[in-house]
């Protein structure tokens, strides 16, 4: 309990209050049948709604794995009868076969969590999946967990065209990736303050344009206003001379 008090998990106030109960025993002090029997036993007094095992792989000694399974199936079954949930941790090697158990008990797991080291860069991280999950929608990302003061954390591993990385190799990363996205923000604030610079300076020449258009149609009508006055005097002129000729012809024909 003290040493889960270390990572901000404190047990001791669920044990005095009878929701939390340790029994600790070796596996090699007793056979696997009075394992079985005193752990059923203990179930019945104490009546648990969760039972956790830890570790399982702790029962194999030798060549006694076909054992181990059938005790482990005849403990689930016990279980589920009375639909208790129970909790196995078993200790795997590392390397390849890591995901499996030595005991190949996958056929009595319903959801199965991996929790693996994560080698990067000289540094070990730890990583948790699920490996399965029957009957139930599940991710397949990979999280990292980190033990803190304040419990168990679980962080979003990097993943890109690096690879998967955790640790001070995700932070690197993410810081530059952060780094980048700013430089992004800046380049693209540049872009549209110059853009609203073109606009600014391209209604400014607009006003102009207006203006000198303005100026230059109200000269350009006031020289059409006098066009048009010249041509109706014109045509006025031309009338009133037409009239005068027809008047003379006149007199000339009474001579």
């Amino acid at each position: 309990m003290r040493n889960m008090a270390s990572i901000g998990i404190h047990l001791e106030p669920y044990v005095k209050k009878g929701l939390l109960y340790f029994h600790a025993t070796r596996p090699t002090l007793h056979g696997l049948e009075h394992h079985l029997t005193t752990s059923i036993k203990l179930i019945k007094q104490i009546q648990p709604r969760i039972v956790i095992l830890d570790p399982i792989d702790a029962f194999v000694i030798g060549g006694n794995q076909t054992e181990v399974k059938t005790m482990l199936l005849r403990l689930v079954d016990f279980l589920k009868m009375n639909n208790i949930t129970a909790f196995f941790a078993s200790l795997t090697n590392s390397g390849e076969n890591q995901e499996l158990t030595d005991m190949s008990i996958s056929s009595l797991i319903d959801t199965w969590l991996l929790l693996r080291d994560i080698e990067i860069g000289g540094e070990r991280n730890r990583g948790l999946y699920i490996l399965k999950s029957r009957g139930m929608a599940h991710s397949n990302q990979i999280r990292e967990f980190i033990l803190t003061d304040n419990g168990i954390q679980l962080l979003d591993v990097y993943v890109g065209p690096e690879g998967v990385l955790t640790g001070s190799a995700r932070l690197s990363q993410e810081a530059k990736n952060e780094a980048e996205q700013l430089l992004r923000k800046q380049e693209i604030e540049r872009n549209q303050f110059g853009l609203e610079l073109k606009r600014a300076a391209t209604e400014a020449q607009i006003v102009v344009l207006r203006s000198e258009f303005r100026e230059e149609e109200s000269e350009t009508n006031k020289v059409i206003e006098m066009e048009k006055a010249k041509t109706e005097m014109f045509e006025l002129d031309k009338k009133k001379m037409a009239k005068s000729r027809k008047a003379d012809k006149y007199i000339k024909k009474q001579a």
